[in-house]
Parts: C-alpha cells; structure tokens; sequence
C-alpha cells in the first residue's frame, strides 16, 4: 500500500496565517496562553484554515519567544521592545517557519508574512519586516536562498 501525500492546502495556510498574526498580537497584549488562543480563534478565525500549521506555528511563537528574540534582535536596527507588537509578532512567526518549517520555501514565508504585516502593520513596515526576513533567510536558508539567486540569474 503506498502512501500519499498531499500537498497543503495554500489557502488553508493563508488564513492561519491571518489568524496567527493576529494570535501573535493577543498574546503579547493580553498574555493568553495557548489553548485560550486556540479556543477563541478556532471559534472565529479558523474556519478553512489550517488548524494543525496555526498551533505549531503558534505554539512554537510561544515557548521560543526568548530564543526567537536572540535570533531577531542582531538583524534589527532598534531594540525589539522598540518594535511595535505586530512588527514583533510577525518577525517571530516568520522566524519560526524560516527556523522550523523547512517544507516551506523561504520566498513563501518572506512574501506572505511582508503582505500581512501590509494589512496589520503601519505604513512602512512591510519595508523593514521584508529587509529582516531576507537576512534571517541568508542565515537559516543558506542553500536554498543561493540557490534562488542563482535560478535568477540564469
């Protein structure tokens, strides 16, 4: 019997995303923790989305927040407390896909979590959330990123 596997549902993981974004926010704000998270947004935000990619996301956001921080915080041109609490939140969602989910292209992480930070975050901070991502890329996707940049120039 052999085995399928499915691709994910791009969608599906889209809506997590928006809803991950939005968990990221809660959570600095109001210091929930992760099943309450989870509860509240499977009752509204969660609906076709991808419900198991949210809590690994998420639940790694969580337990690494300080570690992500370490990660983040020599690519930034301020200290992290000086981020805003979307910028933040992004940044270390994105670094836990970049750091974690190599089954997703970096290209992938970099443009969706840069659109989201468009629709949550101040007017340029798609700008710096992009510059970041494409440095923790270089660090995390050493291979995949130079493999990038050479498909480009061909």
């Amino acid at each position: 019997m052999t085995e399928t596997i499915s691709k994910p549902n791009i969608w599906a993981r889209r809506k997590a995303r928006r809803a991950l974004v939005q968990a990221a926010y809660q959570w600095q704000f109001a210091n929930a923790d992760l099943a309450q998270l989870h509860k509240e947004f499977a009752e509204r935000a969660l609906d076709k989305a991808d419900d198991a990619f949210f809590l690994d996301i998420l639940a790694h956001m969580i337990n690494r927040s300080d570690e992500l921080d370490q990660l983040l915080t020599p690519l930034l041109d301020r200290p992290m407390e000086q981020l805003d609490m979307v910028e933040r939140g992004v940044l270390r969602l994105a670094a836990v896909e970049l750091s974690e989910r190599i089954d997703i292209p970096y290209r992938v992480v970099i443009d969706e979590y840069v659109e989201l930070t468009k629709v949550f975050g101040s007017a340029d901070a798609h700008k710096f959330i992009n510059g970041v991502l494409d440095k923790l890329s270089a660090q995390k996707r050493q291979v995949e990123v130079a493999a990038w940049h050479g498909q480009r120039r061909e």
